[in-house]
């Protein structure tokens, strides 16, 4: 097909020689070059919707993760909210409290220990820290890094 276009006409393969790579194409079958053109075309289609359906599927595990990482960052309304993209007004608070902690001797404590203990131990202060949490109005940000 290329070859057709060719801005030289000497390059230009003859009606002859398209028709030969016709037959080629063909493998000797009694065709004409529509039904050719229109198997080509139902080829490029089926190959197409495969790689639409595969972008589709890694766009939805792309979406999930950006879904789940906003509601880390942010509470559930806000969060939805930016997805729907809908404006989100500041609020104002009268006081408002940031609370850091750090378990002193952490890494001390964590060698000294066995893998679960340390699991046990994180998972305790955790829901320690949920409980009191959950009676208060508060918005608790999930913690990204340990410092060091």
């Amino acid at each position: 097909m290329k070859e057709c276009w060719s801005e030289q006409p000497e390059k230009r393969p003859t009606i002859d020689q398209v028709f030969d790579q016709f037959k080629g194409i063909n493998k000797g079958r009694k065709t004409n070059i529509i039904d050719s053109m229109l198997r080509m075309l139902e080829q490029y289609s089926s190959n197409l919707e495969d790689l639409i359906r595969e972008r589709t599927e890694e766009l939805e595990i792309e979406k999930q993760k950006t879904d789940k990482l906003l509601t880390q960052m942010l509470p559930p309304s806000v969060a939805e909210a930016l997805k729907m993209g809908t404006p989100v007004e500041p609020e104002y608070f009268e006081e408002v409290t940031l609370y850091f902690s750090d378990i002193v001797g952490f890494t001390t404590i964590s060698a000294m220990s066995e893998p679960i203990e340390v699991v046990d131990l994180l998972n305790d202060l955790y829901t320690l820290f949920d409980a009191i949490i959950g009676s208060h109005d508060v918005y608790k940000v999930v913690p990204w890094r340990c410092s060091r």
